[in-house]
């Protein structure tokens, strides 16, 4: 029986063989990561012909969108404005899987943990109270009924979203991939655009064995690759390594069946530590935001333990006693960090027919089909349904310049 990748890459290759002829489309994509397959499902599944490019293989390792784990949660701390946003992912995630058959999102709450005054509390209860979201305040007991062996500081306080959960990028990156298949999309894979032009009818891509294409419009969802774009338009980009680990626990308290998702905004760690319960494989836990700057190619996948899990461990089991018994692996993972944090999700300002996505911060993954509709919007109809002004490039463009 063929593996999930292997079945793909047969479906793929046979899809792009029967479309060789084809130079013409009416929407090419760049990047089939997290980000692009889901663009890539949106804009076939409305009739558009599609072609789509992407440098590695079909849900790979090696930019921002695996892992195993990645949370969900409505009550969304960094900017209330995207709530609308995840709320429509909500309902997109759960019509992937009816279209697949594939089981993408696992509710199992979040519970976030900090000082009153903290980001992730204070951000997290403004967002709940804006959009009238389920939020539950508890208190250090009934945190110590819930979860007997956490360990929390004696200024720390708790919220609890029942509806927080989480996904599962490759599967979600596979099922994207196959829903825009279905739907009639030539996926390239192992093929990297080299380059491309525009004018006010069409984006012209020059691919790396020596193929051009045509397409009414270009999405480009590069990833950390994104950089050398955003940053010729002004907008600094930095690339951030972020590593991620997983570790066996000594009590199966942990295990996802009685266990949430958490955030940890503790005082004095160097950075908001976020992790998700055993679903077999171990706990996944990893600090938010914390990592050298890099760039995609340059990166250094070799882990370190002394320097790169060790850390976690010691933060983590002060937190979850008995969580960070046996280590199992690590791996790293880019962050494409923006100056504000923030996405970016805008046309391109010199070529109207070209769509930037980029520069998610280290938490765009939930979005994904909701940026694949969006993006869809953009090149197929010029503009959203959603509001998505405070992703827009303008916002850099301050009276001292793109930065200002």
């Amino acid at each position: 029986m063929l593996d999930a990748t292997r079945a793909l890459a047969l479906v793929q290759r046979h899809v792009t063989s029967k479309a060789e002829a084809r130079m013409t489309y009416d929407v090419a994509i760049a990047g089939l990561g997290g980000i692009g397959s889901a663009i890539a499902a949106q804009c076939a599944a409305r009739g558009a012909s599609v072609i789509a490019v992407e440098q590695f293989g079909p849900a790979h390792d090696l930019g921002s969108s695996h892992g195993k784990c990645r949370m969900i949660r409505k009550a969304y701390f960094e900017d209330a404005a995207y709530v609308p946003l995840v709320l429509r992912s909500y309902e997109l995630w759960r019509a992937l899987e009816r279209e697949t058959g594939e089981q993408l999102l696992r509710t199992t709450g979040v519970l976030s943990v900090g000082e009153e005054g903290s980001d992730i509390i204070s951000g997290t209860k403004r967002a709940a109270a804006e959009h009238d979201l389920p939020m539950q305040a508890w208190s250090r007991e009934r945190v110590r009924e819930c979860y007997p062996t956490l360990m929390l500081l004696e200024n720390e306080v708790a919220l609890f979203e029942p509806d927080g959960g989480v996904l599962n990028p490759e599967g979600a990156v596979r099922a994207h991939l196959k829903a825009a298949q279905t739907a009639g999309a030539e996926l390239r894979f192992e093929t990297t655009m080299q380059s491309w032009e525009a004018n006010d009818h069409a984006v012209q891509l020059h691919l790396a064995d020596g193929t051009r294409l045509s397409a009414k419009a270009l999405v480009l969802s590069l990833g950390p690759w994104f950089k050398e774009t955003l940053e010729a338009l002004g907008v600094s980009l930095r690339v951030q390594r972020n590593v991620q680990a997983w570790f066996s626990p000594s009590t199966n308290l942990y295990a996802a069946d009685r266990f949430p998702a958490f955030l940890l905004g503790r005082a004095g760690l160097p950075a908001p530590l976020y992790g998700f319960p055993d679903f077999g494989d171990g706990l996944k836990v990893a600090f938010h935001g914390l990592g050298q700057i890099t760039t995609a190619d340059a990166i250094d996948r070799e882990v370190d333990i002394a320097r790169d899990v060790t850390p976690i461990a010691q933060v983590l089991e002060a937190w979850m006693p008995g969580a960070a018994t046996t280590f199992r692996e690590a791996t790293p993972c880019m962050y494409s960090l923006t100056p504000d944090g923030n996405f970016v999700i805008d046309r391109h300002p010199a070529h109207s027919n070209v769509v930037l996505c980029g520069g998610f911060s280290g938490h765009g993954f939930k979005f994904a089909p909701v940026i694949g509709e969006i993006a869809a919007d953009l090149a197929l109809d010029g503009g959203s349904r959603h509001r998505i002004d405070f992703l827009s490039l303008e916002r850099f463009r301050g009276p001292q310049g793109p930065n200002g």
